[in-house]
C-alpha cells in the first residue's frame, strides 16, 4: 500500500517521545500548496484552520502537522515555521517570507506521561526526518498515544495509531492520506462491517459496540468523563490542480470515509478535522477552461473517502499494545 509521500511535492516526518508516549508527524508542501480544511468534531484542537477557509486571503500552506498533547501540542508548531524559514519557504508579504503551517491535535495525556507534550524541537526533528525511509503506521508520529473505544470507559479501551492509505486514478492523479485515529467509537472494516478495535471487554472476549444506540446509552456514569478526549484528525492530499474551494469540497467528501469506517463518529467528544491540500504537480495543468472540474473533484473525493477509510483501518491493525492498552494483534483477533 503506498501512503500520501506518494503523492508529488508531499514529504512526511514523524518524531516520537517513547518515554512519555506522544509525537508528531509532519506533512511538509515545501513548494507549496493550495489548502483548506474541514472541522466537524464538537471538540476540536486546531491551529490556522480559519486561514483555509475559501473566503479568505492566503491559498498556500506549506506545512500540516498532527500532534499529540492535547491543546499544548499546538506550541510545537513554531519547530516546524522555524526549520521552513531558515530554507526561505514561505508566503512572500515582500518583507519576509512567512511559512503557514497548520495543524489539529489529539488527547493522549491518559496514554504516557501527561506533563510530556510534543515540542517545537520533536517538530523540528520531524520536517528532518521528511522523506526519509519507507512509510510507517501504527505507534509512530502522533499515532503513539492514540487509542479507540473510548465509550464505555477506559477499561474498555484499544491502542490504535497512525494510518496511510493511497490511490492512483486512471488519469494519473494521486489522492494520498495520513490519518491518526484516537476516536471516542469503534472502528471497523466496511468491506464486512466486522469490528476490527474498539471498546472491548477482555473479560468477555467481544467487543461493546459503540455504534449500537441502544448500548450507547446505557453507559453508567453518562458521558461526562469523554469531553475533549478524543478525534481523529488527518490530512489528504492530491496532485491535482485544485482550487481552494475545491480542496474544501474534498474535504467534506473525505468526511464519508470517516463515517464509514468509525461508528460512532464527529460527536461532541471529538474534534474530528481532515485537511487537504492540492500540490497540482501531476502535470495536468489547468482544467479551467476544459469543463470537467466537476468531474474531476468529484473523482478526487471518492478517492479520499476510499483512501481515509483505508488509513483508518491501516492504523488499527498496524499499531501494536502500549502502556497495558492492547491492540487488535494482543488479543488474537
Amino acid at each position: 500500500m503506498g501512503s500520501i509521500s506518494d503523492v508529488k511535492g508531499i514529504k512526511v516526518g514523524h518524531a516520537v517521545d517513547s518515554q512519555g508516549i506522544t509525537g508528531i508527524s509532519v506533512v511538509l508542501c515545501e513548494d507549496g500548496a493550495v489548502g483548506s480544511a474541514v472541522v466537524v468534531g464538537g471538540a476540536p484542537g486546531t491551529r490556522e484552520t480559519d486561514l483555509l477557509r475559501p473566503s479568505y486571503t492566503t491559498n498556500e500552506v506549506h506545512g500540516v502537522f498532527l500532534t499529540g498533547g492535547s491543546a499544548f501540542g499546538l506550541n510545537a508548531a513554531e519547530g516546524i515555521v522555524r526549520y521552513l524559514e531558515e530554507r526561505q519557504i514561505g508566503f512572500d508579504t515582500g518583507i519576509a517570507k512567512v511559512p503557514i503551517v497548520a495543524g489539529a491535535v489529539i488527547f493522549d495525556l491518559g496514554v504516557g506521561d501527561p506533563r510530556c507534550r510534543p515540542t517545537p524541537d520533536m517538530a523540528y526533528a520531524a520536517c528532518v526526518d521528511a522523506g526519509r525511509g519507507e512509510p510507517l503506521s501504527g505507534n509512530v508520529g502522533a499515532g503513539i498515544g492514540a487509542t479507540v473505544g473510548k465509550l464505555f470507559g477506559p477499561e474498555y479501551l484499544m491502542k490504535s495509531g497512525l494510518g496511510n492509505g493511497y490511490v492512483q486514478l486512471e488519469n494519473g492523479v494521486s489522492v494520498g492520506c495520513v490519518m491518526v485515529v484516537n476516536a471516542v467509537g469503534d472502528v471497523y472494516d466496511p468491506g464486512t462491517g466486522q469490528i476490527l478495535a474498539g471498546a472491548y471487554d477482555r473479560k468477555s472476549r467481544r467487543f461493546l459496540n459503540c455504534g449500537n444506540p441502544q448500548e450507547s446509552g446505557g453507559r453508567p456514569g453518562g458521558f461526562e468523563d469523554l469531553a475533549g478526549r478524543s478525534t481523529t484528525i488527518g490530512v489528504v492530499a492530491t496532485d491535482a490542480p485544485l482550487t481552494k474551494e475545491e480542496c474544501r469540497r474534498v474535504a467534506i467528501m473525505a468526511l464519508g470515509g470517516l463515517a464509514q469506517a468509525i461508528r460512532p463518529v464527529f460527536t461532541p467528544f471529538d474534534g474530528d478535522t481532515i485537511f487537504v491540500v492540492s500540490t497540482g504537480k501531476s502535470g495536468h495543468g489547468s482544467l479551467e477552461s476544459s469543463g470537467l472540474r466537476a468531474p474531476l473533484v468529484s473523482q478526487i473525493g471518492i478517492a479520499a473517502q476510499h483512501v481515509v477509510r483505508d488509513a483508518v483501518v491501516d492504523a488499527v491493525t498496524g499499531c501494536r499494545g502500549l502502556a497495558g492498552i492492547p491492540a487488535r494483534c494482543d488479543l488474537g483477533l
